[in-house]
């Protein structure tokens, strides 16, 4: 990995209020790390935007946060898979309008469909894995850049894939994109290292997904804990205590 490697503290838990007023926003939010990690950060006082395709879908985690007594999240329906860059710049708009900007970004939005070598790869679904995967996050930060340098202090944060696994056969468009992720996070660091905006990738252990069960036919997803797990690390990133990760991987996977 071109980024230095950080852990989470041991024994770290959120703080009352550790995202008080402050907007993130959760692409993939009906994903299991996404709505897992939206459903962290309204706990710790956050307004999160939902982004994902599916309006039913966000609805219920809507309806979830604020079930809790967390602050009303919104819904912001988008496919990546087709979106254009004249759709973020309309989405930079609206959290500007709408919620006077926004603090975070959390790219939990992932596309898998199953490991193929790369002979036998479908060309529209390589595009499709490029796009959702790397070229989405991408485009949605590059247009809410200049809100998140407005704050005195921002945060955007890409989660990666093990890549030693993602390295081997049949990973084709998913790993290809998780590689390139990394590397887009590490010279966006660079290139924001002395500014408000702090960049981190977040590298989790195996959990219990459904892209795991796709990756993993067979398995026993049962002994992976579940994504709320994760989420806690997510709300660490986005606090002021994530300053010490700032342009690192945290890697989670001996936790």
């Amino acid at each position: 990995m071109s980024l230095p490697t950080a852990y989470l503290p041991a024994g770290w838990t959120p703080a009352p209020g550790a995202l008080d007023k402050r907007v993130v926003l959760v692409s993939g939010a009906t994903g299991g790390l996404g709505e897992a990690a939206a459903r962290a950060c309204a706990a710790a006082g956050a307004t999160v935007v939902l982004l994902g395709r599916r309006v039913p879908a966000l609805e219920k985690v809507y309806d979830a946060i604020v079930a809790s007594g967390a602050p009303e999240p919104a819904i912001y329906p988008v496919n990546l898979e087709g979106a254009t860059p004249r759709d973020y710049d309309t989405l930079a708009d609206v959290l500007e309008r709408e919620l006077g900007g926004v603090d975070a970004i959390v790219h939990a939005a992932a596309h898998f469909n199953a490991l193929t070598p790369l002979e036998l790869h479908k060309p529209e679904d390589w595009l499709r894995g490029l796009q959702v995967n790397l070229t989405a996050p991408f485009l949605l930060t590059q247009a809410c850049m200049p809100l998140l340098k407005a704050r005195a202090d921002s945060a955007v944060v890409f989660v990666l894939d093990d890549p030693q696994r993602l390295a081997r056969a049949h990973w084709g468009a998913y790993g290809v994109a998780k590689a390139g992720l990394e590397r887009l996070a590490a010279i966006l660091h660079e290139e924001t290292d002395s500014s408000p905006l702090r960049v981190h990738a977040l590298l989790p252990a195996p959990m219990r997904t459904t892209l795991r069960r796709m990756a993993y036919f067979g398995e026993d997803t049962q002994r992976h804990p579940q994504p709320d797990a994760v989420a806690p690390a997510v709300v660490y990133l986005l606090s002021r205590d994530g300053a010490a990760a700032r342009g690192h991987v945290l890697d989670l996977r001996g936790a």
